[in-house]
């Protein structure tokens, strides 16, 4: 079974690694093979269900439950499961306490608990929540790896057009690229920046809850660290705004002083594809397997998704065979 994989994203490539150990024959096409161009070379890499579950549906959680699990046997050794820490300003602690409302999975901690968590923050937040099973992974390590790995493995890799005819199933995992193309998806933008500073250490995830601009964090390990990210209802791909640069400056900020002489290494924008309910789907249009609506999601569910997508392109070929034999 020839399987052409179209798009070389989080999406594409854990379709590709599904279907290449259930045997297919796997061709993966990204016309831009340097990861520039997809959404996820811009994510956060937070496996974080419980968070996520404050503002999305149910199934978010439900299938996001093993994202931890399925990534370390994608790739062992490089998931980091310290959970996540959830804090607020004493003026939003509002916020917080909203926050805890829309979701399950956490612990209340105080300031002592904070410091001993991160002792970063020591005495800069009074209350918080902490997501003890959560986790997270760097995206760009991520992509590479495995994409390393599965080319070492026999996966084909190309970034010139091929014949859509020689292959008897296709799944296209391009995301943002079927705006207008697939009916209901659309785009959300996605602003984002890259810190350095050795004045910060941070363990986890710190997200900071804020009415208007709730931000998370992320360490990179070696002083450098994700801010992010904007949401905002667009498909423009133009670089992050000046609004946009100063209100996750601000935010990084507030969560710790000596951001403020950090130095910003990188700044991005990007766009996620998102359908009306923001949750992906995957779905057989003749032989081609539709992957797409990852949202903000995209590491969270991918692996999951990619089991569905590969189970729908085993699942054809089992109709064929069937067919053929009758």
């Amino acid at each position: 079974m020839r399987v052409l994989v179209k798009g070389a994203g989080v999406a594409g490539l854990t379709v590709a690694r599904e279907l290449h150990a259930r045997g297919a024959d796997v061709t993966v096409f990204d016309p831009h093979p340097d990861f520039a161009h997809a959404a996820s070379w811009l994510a956060g890499g937070m496996l974080a269900p419980w968070c996520e579950r404050e503002s999305a549906e149910e199934a978010v959680l439900t299938r996001g439950l093993d994202a931890a699990d399925r990534w370390e046997a994608i790739l062992p050794g490089k998931i980091v499961r310290n959970g996540t820490l959830v804090v607020a300003s004493t003026r939003d602690h509002g916020e917080l306490k909203r926050f805890a409302s829309r979701t399950t999975g956490y612990q209340w901690v105080e300031e002592k608990d904070i410091a001993a968590l991160e002792p970063a923050l020591a005495t800069r937040f009074r209350h918080g929540l902490f997501f003890p099973r959560e986790a997270h992974l760097d995206p760009r390590q991520a992509l590479r790896t495995l994409k390393e790995r599965l080319a070492a493995n026999g996966v084909t890799f190309t970034s010139v057009d091929v014949s859509e005819h020689d292959f008897s199933d296709i799944v296209d995992c391009t995301g943002a690229a079927r705006i207008g193309q697939q009916r209901h998806l659309r785009g959300v933008r996605g602003e984002m920046l890259y810190l350095h500073t050795e004045e910060v250490t941070l363990t986890r995830p710190v997200r900071l809850l804020h009415p208007r601009f709730p931000v998370y964090i992320v360490p990179r390990g070696n002083g450098f660290f994700m801010v992010g990210a904007t949401m905002v209802e667009s498909d423009s791909d133009d670089p992050i705004t000046a609004r946009s640069l100063m209100e996750l400056l601000n935010t990084a900020y507030a969560l710790h002083p000596a951001f403020a002489d950090a130095a910003v290494v990188e700044t991005g924008a990007g766009i996620r594809p998102a359908l009306p309910d923001n949750l992906p789907r995957v779905a057989r249009e003749g032989k081609v397997v539709i992957f797409n609506g990852l949202y903000r999601h995209g590491f969270l569910l991918a692996p999951t998704m990619a089991a569905e997508a590969a189970d729908l392109v085993f699942s054809n070929q089992s109709k064929q065979r069937n067919s053929q034999c009758s």
